[in-house]
């Protein structure tokens, strides 16, 4: 005997993980394949068919005299969508996604080239060369490799110093910096086009000559190199961080979607009581088609054998209907048991929003709680976000493994990170905290880390290494 999943717990499997966006867009594939499923509040009061498991198929032809009719149109038992209760938010019911219209960036700096008195054939380039340019507005293609793109594509042979000579108006464009090839490029085309000024001369010859020593914080040698002062340095650094490393995203890129986070879980706390209600997306009115039943009913009064197929067919669509209402809602039940156990494991959080309150927590001790599989809650887990007071979070940020502070009790690895960002934002930034000290002072505080630990969350949150962090 093997142990295999049902098609129908598959699907819940396939649905439980769906955050709610994608959710609805299932939901409304399954509507356009299946014409006997439909959405909304039933118009009248119909029978309900009868479960699956009378008709399983068992390889054998079906004479349409085997199909008990009746059993599909009994009503002995109350479908378990009519009894759900309405748990989920009323007010999340618009369903359009928003977008911006309009001119896009490439667009943009096609239209620019309208006052630049062009050939034909350097427009072509100047567009070619334009439609190369990436979100950042950089040229990541070397030069060569456009000139043997030109001649392949667009018929034209040019050369190297033809296509430079364009690239140079490219770069004249606004916003500042676009078409550069790299960072170095990028930053210097902005400081070119500034108001000449000591500490911009400075930033302009510190990049063209000791980028390596500014990008890897190298102040002393800077400062031997150019024999200069600490405030000079400052000023000319100052000048360098005011510009804009990716000018693409300087432009507001229109005529795409813009990426709205829609909250599947929504908390809202009143009197210290806490509430816990789905995103309405989520619990859609889902019955079986009223032409569908009719269909069946006129079938009880005509029996025929050259009915067979169309029983058949309609059989199927019946069958795959109640499976999906069936999977809808025990993937609402099963969300929101979820939910409020998560919400009840970290009730001190959710009263006061504190994240040093976040208990550790993971996939096991919420499983066992709802009674089910580790699986399951990973699934609930996945991409699902809440709205709480305290902002829209990412659902999985809630779990965290547990560590032993000095006393020995349990203490979240979420609290410990948001410690050592705390050290690390008041340091000094002349002579940063290396891991090692960082791992004294975590200890002072009463959390005994190893030094390998502490770079790993350096790295989660995004702090980089102490030399990069060193300011004048």
């Amino acid at each position: 005997m093997q142990q295999k999943l049902t098609p129908q717990q598959i699907q819940l499997m396939k649905l439980i993980q769906l955050p709610t966006m994608a959710f609805e867009q299932r939901l409304k594939q399954e509507m356009e394949e299946n014409p006997a499923l439909e959405e909304g509040k039933e118009t009248e009061e119909t029978d309900e068919f009868a479960t699956q498991e009378e008709f399983e198929d068992t390889g054998e032809v079906i004479e349409a005299e085997d199909i008990n009719v009746d059993e599909y149109l009994s009503d002995d038992e109350v479908p378990e969508y009519r009894l759900r209760s309405n748990n989920y938010a009323s007010e999340e019911n618009e369903k359009k996604v928003p977008y911006a219209q309009g001119e896009s960036f490439t667009e943009y700096l096609k239209s620019q080239l309208r006052v630049f008195p062009l050939d034909e054939e350097h427009r072509k380039i100047a567009e070619f060369l334009i439609g190369s340019i990436n979100d950042n507005g950089y040229l990541r293609r070397e030069v060569i490799d456009i000139v043997d793109d030109l001649a392949f594509n667009q018929n034209i042979m040019t050369t190297e110093d033809e296509v430079q000579k364009v690239l140079q108006l490219i770069q004249s464009l606004d916003p500042p910096g676009v078409g550069a090839k790299d960072l170095k490029e990028c930053l210097l085309i902005q400081l070119r086009r500034k108001q000449p000024n000591e500490a911009r001369d400075l930033a302009i010859k510190i990049l063209e000559n000791a980028y390596d020593y500014f990008v890897n914080k190298k102040y002393n040698k800077i400062l031997s190199r150019f024999d200069i002062t600490e405030a000079q340095l400052k000023e000319a650094i100052n000048e360098i961080t005011k510009l804009n490393p990716k000018p693409g995203n300087a432009f507001s890129v229109k005529g795409s979607y813009v990426e709205h986070v829609i909250p599947d879980f929504i908390v809202t706390i009143d009197d210290d009581l806490i509430d816990v209600s789905l995103n309405a997306r989520n619990a859609p009115q889902l019955h079986v088609s009223n032409t569908y039943t009719e269909m069946l009913k006129g079938y009880k009064e005509n029996k025929e054998k050259s009915k067979k197929d169309a029983v058949m067919f309609i059989k199927q669509k019946l069958d795959a209907a109640k499976w999906f209402i069936d999977a809808v809602n025990q993937r609402r039940d099963t969300l929101l048991r979820t939910m409020q156990a998560i919400v009840e494991y970290q009730k001190n959080y959710f009263l006061t929003g504190d994240e040093r309150k976040i208990e550790p927590m993971i996939l096991k001790d919420i499983a066992e709680r709802i009674g089910m599989d580790i699986s399951t809650v990973s699934r609930v887990a996945n991409s699902k976000y809440v709205q709480s007071p305290y902002g829209v979070k990412l659902l999985k940020e809630f779990f965290s493994e547990s560590m032993k502070d000095a006393q020995g009790e349990d203490v979240s690895t979420i609290k410990i990170k948001n410690i050592l960002q705390s050290i690390v934002d008041a340091e000094n930034k002349r002579k940063p905290l290396t891991d090692e000290h960082l791992a004294k002072a975590l200890k002072e505080k009463g959390f005994p880390i190893a030094r390998r630990t502490i770079a790993k969350y350096r790295e989660q949150l995004g702090i980089p290494v102490a030399r990069l962090r060193k300011e004048i």
